[in-house]
């Protein structure tokens, strides 16, 4: 006789109701508020901190409720993008416009200007290495670091200027 442990079974693939336990915590709500903190950079750790449960919550809200994982995904590619715009800005250098405020002998002038702002080296260096890492990668081609570096002899020789045989 064969008992449920001989006998392979197929995974049903189709979506069956949960059997009755413990009802979810999670309310249509939360999917507008994690959408927001994700555009604030939280990460699905931060968020089930936020709302008081685990992460293995979270990713079971992400596969229960739709509208919830779809408010993550968006939230955070919106705040990914403007951070790589704003990353992206600041490695080209970039110009807005401002006013400036002065105040001489009580009357206050409010003056349109242009502020202008240079290219940044350590952001169009962080830049190219994520977007062309081929190209401007810190290691050059070949290097190994498994493999020692060979010393190099160098010979220094200090000659005394001021002695008469120095001059040949």
């Amino acid at each position: 006789m064969s008992s449920a442990h001989d006998i392979p079974m197929a995974k049903n693939t189709t979506k069956e109701p949960k059997e009755p336990g413990r009802p979810s915590s999670y309310r249509d709500e939360y999917a507008e508020q994690a959408r927001k903190l994700c555009l604030l950079g939280y990460t699905d750790i931060e968020l089930a901190e936020f709302f008081s449960v685990c992460e293995k919550t979270i990713n079971n809200w992400k596969t229960d409720f739709p509208e919830f994982l779809q408010s993550i995904t968006c939230g955070k590619a919106i705040a990914d993008a403007e951070v790589a715009d704003g990353l992206y800005q600041r490695a080209r250098g970039y110009s807005h416009p401002d006013v400036h405020v002065s105040s001489y002998e009580g009357c206050i002038t409010i003056t349109p200007i242009t502020k202008h702002y240079p290219p940044d080296t350590p952001a169009a260096s962080l830049w190219l290495r994520n977007r062309q890492s081929k190209k401007w990668r810190k290691e050059p081609d070949g290097f190994d670091e498994d493999v020692p570096v060979a010393p190099v002899k160098i010979v220094v020789e200090v000659k005394d200027a001021r002695a008469p045989d120095a001059r040949t």
